[in-house]
């Protein structure tokens, strides 16, 4: 069976490291290489990160590259210092630093090439902001025609969303992080007839980071990919933590757990509901994970967590 392959764009959060090494350990797929996008983290701590769990995995033939885009609406500084803190984590230290190599070129212009030099469409699994995307596209709008589709965690249909006021006070609340750090970027993607696949928070919401999952992950500590997660994870025990970006990312190796609708979406630019993701008739046909057998999800992580490394 051909592999799919995936070029993955993450903004180097806990769960965005966690994805990537959920992606690392999927047979089905190729990875043609890493974005990092200079949101919900420190990018050069955040590169970093990417490059050492790829060394620590064996994957170091997949090259990474460094986004240059800025979005309109940054991520707070406590959310960014994540990636800091896990770069000095021993288990990510010990061995011997043959790291991936980090291209010359920016993200941006990274996913231009790549798509371009694809022997087929390519699947992006992005699990943060649009803005890399939509910035490649318009260096070379022919790319659009070599992607898939986009996975994209992101939006919040018919649920509230996650920018609190306390820290954007001239907005409604109704907006999902991912959307709004960079909403005119999101728009943009929504204007193309790029095929996308949304896992938004009305799905997240519903599969949260469980004290029984955490204490099965620990019992298989003993696997270098399980220590490092429950490690990740230990980080997020002040707040309540949800599946967010290993939610979408599952879906490309195990669609099958997966109920998906199709919706006419649109989104909200600018004004005080910026990087709203809505239900509009007429609007952009997505489709949109609605539910997910989170039994057979949590054990589909506790066993690709527990992969032995070669």
């Amino acid at each position: 069976m051909t592999k799919k392959l995936v070029l993955m764009d993450h903004d180097g959060a806990i769960d965005d490291f966690l994805s990537l090494i959920l992606l690392m350990t999927m047979t089905e797929i190729e990875p043609l290489g890493i974005v990092v996008t200079p949101a919900d983290c420190y990018i050069n701590a955040a590169v970093s990160v990417s490059r050492k769990i790829l060394n620590l995995m064996g994957q170091i033939q997949v090259p990474i590259a460094k986004s240059t885009v800025r979005g309109m609406n940054p991520f707070p500084a406590d959310f960014r210092r994540d990636c800091t803190i896990i770069d000095y984590f021993p288990l990510l230290n010990e061995s011997n630093q043959i790291l991936p190599p980090l291209v010359e070129i920016s993200g941006q212009e990274f996913m231009v090439e790549t798509l371009q030099n694809a022997s087929q469409p390519v699947t992006l699994m992005v699990t943060g902001p649009l803005t890399t995307v939509a910035e490649a596209i318009a260096l070379e709008p022919s790319i659009a025609n070599q992607i898939t589709e986009i996975v994209w965690m992101g939006g919040a249909l018919t649920v509230a969303g996650n920018v609190a006021k306390v820290f954007a006070l001239e907005h409604d609340g109704t907006a999902e992080w991912n959307v709004f750090w960079d909403p005119i970027a999101a728009k943009q993607i929504w204007d193309t007839n790029i095929s996308i696949t949304l896992c938004p928070l009305d799905l997240t919401n519903q599969v949260p980071v469980t004290p029984e999952f955490i204490h099965d992950l620990t019992k298989q500590r003993r696997h270098l990919l399980s220590d490092l997660a429950g490690l990740c994870y230990s980080l997020a025990i002040p707040q309540n933590y949800y599946f967010w970006d290993i939610l979408a990312t599952a879906y490309l190796a195990r669609p099958q757990l997966y109920q998906t609708k199709e919706h006419e979406t649109d989104i909200i630019a600018t004004g005080i509901s910026q990087g709203r993701t809505i239900l509009k008739s007429g609007g952009k046909k997505i489709k949109v994970m609605t539910q997910v057998n989170k039994e057979k999800f949590y054990n589909y992580l506790l066993q690709q967590f527990a992969v032995d490394l070669a």
